[in-house]
């Protein structure tokens, strides 16, 4: 598969001041983002940890300079490599926005393994997948979740269990009270340490400081990252040392005012998603940022207590988030004007927010694009410049955007379609993934032999350069920033006992920007209600993947060759709702 024709620029002529057209990404591992930021400003604070406590509407906090962040990395690896972990070995996080999250990702790093992120509210049925296809040996997770892996751990190849909590990261006298309340929410439980499984604190208290030296290059996987991808297969995204560098230092270059040290990224999307761990982590640690780290991305007023108080500078999040904060009540009782710039990604950033939102902080909000595949960012809005409503942007130096055929031609060729056309976006730079783990055909199909990332989605280029996203080639529904794949939905679905036909789309929604909605057959002579069915998947599926609407329908439209046509579902809503409005 390959694209024809060579790409225009004419992006460039509308960069922002100060904005170069290529970076020069450097041959080094991406643990340097750590150990440089702990020689430059090893006493600086590399991450602040802020929980609320309900009881009493505290906002409690911990901190860990960079020179103690990268010596519990260094003490991490070393403990992973005592329990026999080597050179591209997989080890899991299944964990919320906690200090734990960058001590064992960089730990992973540097005992020479391969981080695999795992949403902490899959249940084990998902659970179950990501680690039987990963081939994962070691997990990290909370105390309250061991128990979905030991109803699966017999089907699973994890050898050892590293236990952590949230309480582990905050201090005397609030940590019983901190533990007191996730017990009562279940996140915290007790756990039996028996062989091969570990508290996280112990393991790093006895471990050597320095772990044993791992030859690494630039081009060997660092993350396993899951996606739908753009065919709708769950699979795992392998992303390099090399592209997620490139990444921070795109990002860097993208975001002109930066100054090393001196920056406070807000960290209030999940670490876990490719988003939160490369534009919040990643990057933070790139720019020697203090990353103010929040555990729960829906608690609107205390993230905005947060901003105020820690005096953030980005806040990278999706347009939910930001919508949120806007509608509080009680936001204008805070001073938000330390807010120097922020990037919008997951869903189309409505202008009215981005206005909202800039006279309230004196921040710029601006749109961007991305894809696990790219680890992520890829086109974005110029922060001081001009930024256009609607678009998603333009490409980031080093990387080429262009719009090619939705169709190969009689030599399998894509061609290159001229500015204003619609057709299908396609990308290359070097953020650009490996490949899917174990899945060379899917590989081959989303990048084509000359390099190209066919991102599945359909956009058009104007004749400044400027992208706009029309429409979705792949089935992927995106809700509040989150990839759900409607076939595994729909998977579930079929397997109540009441459903003949299932069929799952995403239809808009004004908060999450789509919402995932089934449309049911029953079986002849059965009976059954949105709650029943929403139950049932809520026991096998993570919560964002959950049915937020459900309709109940005689049949579904179907192709000749008995494909049922979800375009066709999503247009009759659209349709139903136009009608409606007055």
């Amino acid at each position: 598969m390959t694209t024809a024709n060579a790409p225009a620029t004419p992006w460039f002529d509308h960069y922002e001041k100060g904005v170069a057209h290529t970076v020069t990404v450097p041959d080094r591992l991406l643990q340097s983002n750590l150990t440089n930021a702990a020689a430059r400003v090893g006493s600086n604070t590399a991450i602040r940890f802020v929980l609320r406590y309900l009881p009493l509407g505290l906002s409690i906090g911990s901190s860990l300079t960079y020179r103690e962040l990268n010596d519990a990395s260094d003490r991490f690896a070393s403990a992973l490599q005592d329990l026999g972990v080597g050179k591209g070995d997989r080890v899991a996080i299944m964990l919320p926005n906690v200090p734990q999250v960058p001590i064992a990702f960089f730990g992973i790093l540097k005992a020479g393994a391969i981080a695999v992120n795992i949403n902490p509210t899959y249940p084990p049925y998902e659970l179950k997948h990501v680690l039987q296809d990963s081939g994962a040996r070691v997990i990290v997770m909370l105390s309250g979740l061991v128990e979905r892996l030991e109803s699966i751990r017999d089907d699973v190849g994890i050898e050892h269990v590293i236990v952590t909590d949230v309480g582990d990261s905050v201090g005397q006298p609030f940590r019983m009270l901190v533990e007191k309340q996730l017990r009562a929410t279940g996140m915290m439980k007790a756990v039996n340490y028996r062989a091969g499984v570990h508290p996280m604190a112990q393991l790093i208290g006895a471990a050597p400081l320095e772990p044993r030296p791992v030859a690494m290059l630039p081009s060997d996987p660092v993350l396993f990252q899951y996606t739908g991808g753009t065919t709708g297969v769950p699979k795992a995204a392998m992303l390099t040392h090399r592209n997620l560098v490139a990444n921070c230092l795109q990002m860097e270059a993208w975001l002109t005012d930066i100054k090393f040290g001196k920056e406070v990224m807000l960290l209030a999307l999940p670490s876990f998603h490719v988003y939160g761990m490369s534009v919040g982590m990643l990057l933070g640690t790139h720019i020697g940022a203090k990353i103010v780290m929040v555990p729960d991305p829906r608690a609107t007023a205390h993230i905005i207590e947060v901003i105020s108080k820690e005096k953030v500078t980005f806040y990278p999040a999706v347009p939910a988030m930001y919508i949120a904060i806007i509608n509080n009540p009680n936001v204008s009782k805070f001073n938000l004007h330390s807010v120097k710039a922020c990037l919008s990604g997951g869903s189309p950033l409505p202008g009215e927010v981005a206005q909202q939102f800039e006279a309230l902080t004196g921040g710029k909000l601006v749109e961007g694009y991305g894809l696990t595949e790219s680890s992520p960012l890829a086109v974005g809005n110029p922060i001081h410049g001009d930024a256009r409503i609607g678009s998603i942007g333009l490409p980031f130096p080093s990387t080429d955007c262009a719009i090619c055929a939705l169709e190969p031609d009689a030599e399998g060729n894509f061609a290159r379609l001229p500015q204003g056309e619609e057709g299908e976006l396609i990308l290359h730079g070097p953020q650009v993934m490996k490949g899917y783990w174990q899945m060379a055909d899917e590989t081959a199909r989303t990048i084509d032999s000359e390099g190209w990332l066919h991102t599945g989605d359909i956009a058009r280029m104007d004749a400044d350069g400027y992208f706009y996203i029309v429409d979705r080639k792949k089935d992927l529904i995106i809700a509040s920033g989150y990839n759900v794949v409607p076939r595994e939905v729909e998977e579930v679905l079929f397997q109540h006992p009441k459903v003949l036909e299932a069929a799952v789309a995403g239809v808009p929604d004004p908060k999450r920007g789509e919402t995932v909605k089934a449309y049911i057959v029953l079986k002849p002579g059965q009976e059954s209600s949105s709650d029943e069915l929403r139950a049932f998947c809520k026991e096998r599926l993570a919560p964002y993947k959950v049915p937020t609407l459900v309709e109940f329908r005689k049949e579904l439209p179907t192709t000749q060759a008995g494909k049922v046509l979800r375009r066709q579902l999503v247009e009759e809503d659209k349709a139903r709702l136009a009608a409606e409005q007055p």
